[in-house]
């Protein structure tokens, strides 16, 4: 078996015609080497009897299997062994500090966990009879009832399934709006300091889409918007704070000369963590805004797991929300779809999705929700912007922060590569950070910074946890500025050593092919 994977070791190979694989190398210590599963896997081989299955005639036609599906099998042991050794490789927000930044991945509590696993809200599926799932509907109606107050908006669509679902739904209902009123406008406008989802949803719909520049603050160019608004303009898409960890103080002065040129304000709320229970977007105009329920109301999202963007919306846009929606006559609630909308909501721009919503991320945001209460929701935007600063002001004598004069930060604390040595940049403090035991910042983002690094605390870390986190990136950071050669080839104590970055984003090897088997020479 010779055999090379992507980490680089090799097995040895035994004696001419021994077909076994030799031991594994690359083990340290208690971390062991992990095989692909169809190296460790034989054919034939099964953890389960089961019985044999009943004859049937089959209904797959010239679509049935007629050779073995090649999966490899493995004892019971072998199985939760190979997974279990997999997880220990990955880091997770409950081994430690995550500081992403622009991705609140924060402690998410057990209570939202266990609320979220009980059976009247696991069990349920979505095609069940309306009054077999009263309990349900009232949740997300009651969840509902409150993301609008906390935002300050008319109406609330549950159904999008995660931020930019929701940057889609509130653009639609933009273009509904204006089809109502006979305008076709076509361009939308997207500063510089705004998500980038953002420019790629408006595309996506439709939209030519123009840039307004940052001043050099980190903050929307206002002269820049306002000498652009015109008949074309259908709205302005801006994060608020943004993603240089900035509140758009400007937003009611935008919102007020984009609804005078007669478009709509779209406000990417990614960042709600940062002012939710102190700012209410509809005062600042907003018509427009997503709320990713997996950010700002826990559940950290890494990993492609579930997500929730609900879209508040304005008095003017309210009537255009899509379908199915919750909506309560007494006691009792319906679902308002298809078949009934013309009672409820004649002018909804349509459906985006199968069903409602996710229910398991319903629960959990009003279980955050209501465990906080008012003045938890305060204090939730306070220590994440407090935590945020405290990163800021302890670093900035080291790494450089371009936006330090700025005034206070927000969310998260942006810093740059600029004073390194030569040659040390970004890359080198994110790969040295792993070998201090943290996973990266968020580096390279945002765009307006060069060699960008993005550090996102949350609310819910320790002045502790912030202290040990400010030490090590400190360490990094003199390392590169002194020139230390080995941060050129750091980490080195993770499972994996560094990639090379270019080749595995252009070649990535994504199929695993069965090595021959060696053979003795005769």
């Amino acid at each position: 078996m010779n055999v090379l994977n992507q980490s680089g070791w090799k097995p040895e190979m035994g004696n001419a015609g021994d077909t076994r694989p030799a031991t594994f190398t690359g083990n340290k210590a208690l971390m062991l080497e992990e095989a692909l599963i169809f190296e460790i896997g034989t054919a034939g081989t099964t953890g389960v009897d089961l019985a044999d299955a009943p004859k049937v005639a089959s209904r797959l036609g010239n679509l049935e299997r007629h050779r073995d599906i090649g999966l490899p099998g493995l004892s019971e042991p072998e199985t939760v062994r190979h997974y279990t050794r997999l997880s220990r490789q990955n880091y997770a927000i409950d081994l430690g500090f995550f500081p992403l930044g622009s991705c609140t991945m924060k402690h998410n509590p057990r209570l939202n966990e266990k609320v979220a696993r009980m059976a009247g809200f696991a069990d349920i599926h979505p095609l069940q009879p309306v009054e077999t799932v009263q309990g349900a509907l009232g949740v997300i109606h009651e969840l509902a009832h409150w993301l609008i107050t906390l935002t300050g908006m008319k109406a609330v669509a549950m159904s999008p399934k995660a931020g930019a679902h929701g940057e889609l739904c509130g653009i639609l209902a933009i273009r509904a709006a204006l089809t109502a009123r006979g305008d076709a406008r076509s361009v939308i406008l997207c500063p510089e300091s705004a998500h980038g989802t953002n420019p790629a949803t408006a595309a996506f719909a439709g939209y030519a889409v123009e840039n307004i520049p940052a001043t050099s603050e980190g903050r929307v160019d206002l002269a820049a918007l306002k000498a652009r608004l015109g008949p074309d303009v259908a709205g302005v898409m801006i994060t608020n704070p943004n993603t240089c960890g900035l509140f758009e103080r400007d937003l009611r002065e935008i919102s007020d000369a984009v609804h005078a040129a007669g478009g709509y304000v779209y406000c990417d709320g990614a960042n709600f963590n940062a002012i939710v229970g102190r700012v209410r977007p509809g005062d600042l105009g907003v018509d427009a805004m997503h709320i990713n329920l997996h950010k700002t109301f826990s559940t950290p999202h890494g990993g492609g797991g579930p997500g929730s963007g609900p879209v508040v919306l304005s008095e003017a846009l309210a009537p255009y929300a899509p379908l199915p929606f919750v909506d309560r006559d007494g006691d009792h609630y319906l679902l308002v779809e298809e078949e009934t909308y013309g009672e409820h909501h004649e002018s909804t721009f349509g459906r985006m999705v199968a069903f409602h919503g996710q229910m398991g991320m319903f629960t959990r945001a009003l279980s955050y929700i209501m465990s906080h209460g008012a003045d938890g929701l305060r204090q939730v935007a306070e220590d994440a912007v407090l935590n945020a600063n405290y990163i800021l002001r302890s670093l900035e004598d080291v790494l450089e922060a371009p936006f330090a004069d700025s005034g206070p930060c927000m969310h998260e604390a942006l810093f740059s590569d600029n004073g390194m040595s030569e040659g040390f940049s970004t890359l080198d403090i994110a790969k040295g950070l792993i070998d201090e035991g943290y996973h990266p910042m968020t580096v390279y983002f945002p765009l307006v910074v060069h060699g960008a690094m993005l550090v996102e605390p949350t609310e819910t870390e320790s002045m502790a946890t912030l202290d040990q986190f400010i030490g090590a990136l400190r360490s990094v950071a003199e390392r590169a500025k002194a020139g230390d050669p080995s941060l050129k080839s750091a980490p080195h104590h993770a499972p994996r050593r560094r990639l090379d970055e270019t080749q595995a984003a252009r070649k990535p090897v994504l199929v695993w092919h069965e090595p021959e088997q060696a053979v003795a020479a005769e």
